[in-house]
This record gives structure tokens, C-alpha cells and sequence, in this order.
């Protein structure tokens, strides 16, 4: 919803890199058994990485990526996703620094990605990284990593004036500060109005 505010000219381009990006959650798949996770995502990475010297095969979501190499992304940065959603491929082994490390090479990474289409550079420091953790802490189905991910969230929220063309983006974060402020328990269903107001607020002053 928030990416419907971005420019028209850019909105396509926008939802399908956050389709790769849903692409990408699933071949992490519910159970995550850490070998097949780790083949699945394994190959979106070589996929994704040959977008920059051959063309597509006849799979949407590559063809739909191939579009997006051609507007300036590379398909190496695109593979770079698939390895910060390989981090979560072992439950066991899940703990803070590889949440954090998650937060980095999904959010902030698909964040510059998203910029770079916009055609503006200027994300303040960590942009993407405390969405990248609420929305993991929202779609986990367990409750001490929801819990960690989300606490964390809150340590890597931007403190900054996000510029008009990337405030799309920033709904997002703004978002993000809203879940961790409230906590796991008092999360809040998607398109309420309290949350829909807080983007609001967000596009209009840009924080």
C-alpha cells in the first residue's frame, strides 16, 4: 500500500522487486529444513546473478527481475537478497547478531535497491533494517524470535527527515517504529486506521 505513493513512473518496477522479495520468503518455505532452504535460495542467487550476461528463463519472477536489470539494477545486487534471507535457513542457530545481519542484507539492501529505481540516494543510515525485522517478528511463528526480532527492530529505526521521493520507503520504517514501540502482544492488524494515519503523518512530514 505504502508503494502505491511512489511516482507512477516507478510503481511497476517497485512491486516487483518486492515480489522477487516475497519469491525469495517463500523458498525459504514454513518448516525451513535448513539443506532444502539453503538449495532453494542457492539457486535464486545464480538465477538472479546471471540476469547480468544472459536472458531469463521462462519463470515470471525472473523474466519480471530481468526488467528490473535493465533499469539499472544488477542482477549480483538481486542475488544479494537471497543470501540475507539464507541466513534464517537454521532456526537453531538464530540469535541476535544474525538478525541483525538479516536486517541488513534483506531491508536495507531491498531499501537501496527501491532508491536506486526512485532515482534518489539520499536513504538516511539503516533505512530498511528495522522493517526487515517487524516484518519478520509478523510473520514468525514463534514467539522468542517474533520477540528478538522485534526488540531489535527498535534499536534500528532511522532518526532522520526522510526526502520526498523516498517517503513511499519511509512509510515503511515509520511502520516499523510503530510495531516495536507497541510490542509484540498489542501488534496492530494491517490497513487499521491508526496505522494508516501514522503513513500519513510519515508522507506529509517526512519522519
Amino acid at each position: 500500500m505504502a508503494l502505491t505513493y511512489a511516482s507512477v513512473s516507478v510503481r511497476e518496477a517497485l512491486g516487483a522487486l518486492w515480489a522477487l522479495d516475497a519469491a525469495l520468503a517463500a523458498a525459504l518455505g514454513g518448516g525451513r529444513e535448513p539443506m532444502i532452504a539453503r538449495i532453494k535460495l542457492a539457486w535464486w542467487r545464480d538465477a538472479l546473478e546471471a540476469l547480468d550476461t544472459r536472458p531469463p528463463p521462462p519463470q515470471p519472477e525472473l523474466q519480471a527481475a530481468a526488467g528490473l536489470v535493465e533499469k539499472g539494477l544488477s542482477g549480483a545486487k538481486l542475488g544479494a537478497l537471497a543470501e540475507g534471507w539464507a541466513l534464517l535457513a537454521d532456526p537453531a542457530q538464530l540469535d541476535e547478531a544474525t538478525l541483525q545481519a538479516f536486517a541488513d542484507q534483506r531491508g536495507a539492501q531491498l531499501f537501496w535497491l527501491a532508491a536506486t529505481l526512485i532515482g534518489d540516494n539520499r536513504l538516511p543510515p539503516g533505512a530498511g533494517a528495522a522493517w526487515a525485522l517487524a516484518d519478520l517478528a509478523r510473520h514468525s511463528s514463534k514467539r522468542e524470535e517474533a520477540a528478538m526480532a522485534l526488540k531489535l527492530a527498535g534499536r534500528r529505526t532511522p532518526d532522520a527527515r526522510w526526502p520526498a521521493r523516498l517517503r513511499p520507503l519511509g512509510m515503511l520504517d515509520a511502520l516499523a517504529r510503530r510495531d516495536a514501540a507497541r510490542g509484540l502482544d498489542r501488534l496492530e492488524p494491517p490497513g487499521t486506521p491508526a496505522r494508516m494515519l501514522r503513513m500519513m503523518r510519515h508522507r506529509l512530514t517526512g519522519r
